[in-house]
């Protein structure tokens, strides 16, 4: 009869291998997906915006002093009371809110795309179309054409479906038999073509007319979607508008059925981030499919944010466009002054028309994650280094900085003192 208290009898190893007790090696179990997925540069500058002393050109995020606080109040307390209080408070349906939709076809016609409600899912902001639009177009190996640089979230989306990445240049003069064989070579297929056409991020720049009937081009000879990022489209300072691509694909192919462009929007960087709204606007085909992934996902979005977004967005979305936008304006003008008056020779940025970026180009020899801590050290000025929006990992000498954060005081001192680290680099 062996004793209880006898451990002699259980020194051998587990007959299974395992060793019981000792940690789990996670990284093992790991889908192969895994290895694609990085903390985002961003993300992490982000937690600079508590230090007090530091003057932060780094996040791309909106002034929450211009978020219409009261006007979500009155939406949320409004949502919470009478007949709508069960509605929000309920599981509802995965396509969204449809009021919130129906609000939605409206503004869609204003940009010359004439759409229905069963062509517009919510989303939990635009950062999760692209993430389902990643899951439903792209199979491991496959080609995303993405910009040199692209937005870095596009990226991380792409990134869990393992695709590979060639760049877009929609006026440049690779043809699309050179985009299909080196797609074909790498062992897939090209999916999809990736722009944010107005005043991109990281850049500020905004695709012409012109370029994008070529993105059109491209994608009709490849036989690929488009996806059109349109999280600023509404932030427009000066110029003209420029039709989105899904407007100029609806007019060269007569409906939105018969198109290949989604378009992502956002209410993140016109009304308020934090309750995470956006809508993909597709022909039905996408749609329909997106919206499984939807119920896969998390069911729906919350109702009672689409609730107050559509309350809001009613009441005075184009008085609130105008107040950010007067704001904005005079920061990024502040902002190219200050530039103007305090980089060294040999630095170039962009001069965009609307959004909240500038992009930087220093000399060569400089090196943006470098010169990044050189400031948090000695200047206290945070930035994001460009090499993190570039595909293939180049953009070394590159920076990106966004003015929507900082008043035309701070923004001075802050590129004053970047002046200084750059002319000291």
């Amino acid at each position: 009869m062996t004793n209880a208290h006898d451990t002699t009898s259980n020194s051998k190893p587990p007959a299974d291998g395992a060793v019981h007790g000792a940690a789990l090696d996670w990284p093992r179990l790991f889908a192969t997906r895994a290895g694609r997925m990085g903390a985002s540069e961003i993300r992490e500058l982000l937690k600079l915006l508590d230090q007090p002393d530091v003057i932060s050109f780094a996040g791309g995020i909106p002034d929450p002093a211009l978020f219409p606080a009261d006007a979500f109040a009155a939406a949320l307390t409004g949502a919470l009371s009478g007949d709508d209080q069960g509605a929000a408070l309920q599981y509802s349906v995965s396509e969204g809110y449809r009021p919130l939709r129906d609000w939605l076809v409206t503004r869609m016609a204003s940009l010359g795309i004439d759409c229905e409600a069963d062509n517009i899912l919510i989303t939990s902001g635009s950062q999760q179309a692209l993430d389902y639009l990643g899951k439903l177009l792209l199979s491991p190996g496959d080609t995303a054409l993405v910009g040199w640089p692209t937005y870095l979230g596009a990226l991380q989306a792409f990134n869990a479906y393992e695709p590979r990445y060639d760049r877009l240049t929609p006026l440049g003069n690779r043809t699309p038999q050179d985009y299909r064989e080196t797609a074909l070579t790498n062992g897939g297929a090209v999916k999809f073509a990736y722009t944010s056409a107005d005043f991109a991020n990281p850049t500020g720049e905004t695709l012409p007319e012109s370029a994008r009937k070529k993105v059109l081009d491209l994608a009709e000879e490849l036989d690929i979607a488009v996806i059109e990022d349109a999280a600023y489209q509404s932030l427009r300072y000066d110029g003209d508008e420029v039709p989105p691509l899904l407007a100029l694909d609806i007019a060269r192919n007569g409906s939105i059925g018969a198109t290949r462009t989604i378009y992502c929007g956002s209410f993140s960087k016109t009304l308020a981030p934090g309750l995470r709204v956006g809508w993909v606007c597709a022909a039905k085909p996408v749609i329909t499919k997106l919206v499984l992934m939807k119920q896969a996902a998390d069911l729906h979005s919350a109702t009672l944010n689409q609730m107050a977004i559509h309350r809001v967005a009613s009441d005075g979305f184009e008085a609130q466009l105008g107040r950010i936008r007067t704001t904005y304006r005079a920061r990024r003008d502040a902002m190219l002054a200050s530039l103007e008056r305090h980089m060294p020779e040999g630095v170039r940025w962009t001069r965009p028309d609307g959004g909240m970026f500038i992009w930087v180009t220093l000399p060569e020899h400089l090196d943006g994650a470098a010169l990044l801590a050189e400031s948090l050290e000695t200047e206290r000025v945070a930035f994001v280094p460009g090499k993190a929006f570039f595909a293939d990992g180049s953009g070394h000498n590159t920076i990106r900085l966004s003015f929507s954060r900082a008043d035309e005081e701070t923004i001075e001192e802050g590129i004053a003192r970047l002046g200084r680290v750059v002319g000291g680099g």
